[in-house]
């Protein structure tokens, strides 16, 4: 198994249960992120990472969530933005793209009337934004990893 595909599986993963897990137990997602990865992590978050990569353009919203997982041999960063809707998604991409980001070529991703996927790419850095509603209107969820950690 590839380390982006680690790292990816132990995001999901801890997104998924960090809320069933808060409160008296603590936080063992820290310890189960670290061992899938093999590097450093910091959860959960509420503002961008420290160091989240500045190249990456985010959409100026209210941060619900940021994360940083990795070390110096890969990292990768997940934020949740609060978006007005689904029509972030051209502002997103518009921003990308004047960031020198080039949109995934596989046909992978696009827009419906319920979400948006966007996959784009330099040469530092994939970033897939995912664009969904929930219980108060729509966020757009960013994960960005180093091409370095393939």
């Amino acid at each position: 198994m590839n380390k982006r595909f680690t790292a990816t599986a132990a995001i999901v993963l801890a997104l998924a249960i960090t809320p069933a897990l808060s409160g008296c137990f603590g936080n063992p997602i820290e310890q189960i992120v670290e061992g899938a990865t093999g590097g450093d992590v910091s959860l959960p978050g509420q503002g961008i990472p420290d160091d989240f990569p500045k190249d990456v353009p985010l959409y100026d919203g209210e941060v619900t969530f940021g994360l940083g997982v990795g070390n110096g041999d890969g990292k990768a960063w997940n934020v949740t933005i609060r978006v007005p809707g689904l029509d972030a998604a051209d502002s997103i991409k518009s921003q990308l793209e004047g960031a020198g980001f080039a949109q995934n070529e596989a046909g992978v991703g696009g827009t419906t009337a319920d979400g948006a996927t966007l996959i784009y790419g330099n040469d530092k850095y994939t970033v897939l934004v995912v664009i969904t509603k929930d219980d108060t209107g729509f966020v757009a969820n960013y994960t960005v990893s180093d091409v370095t950690s393939n």
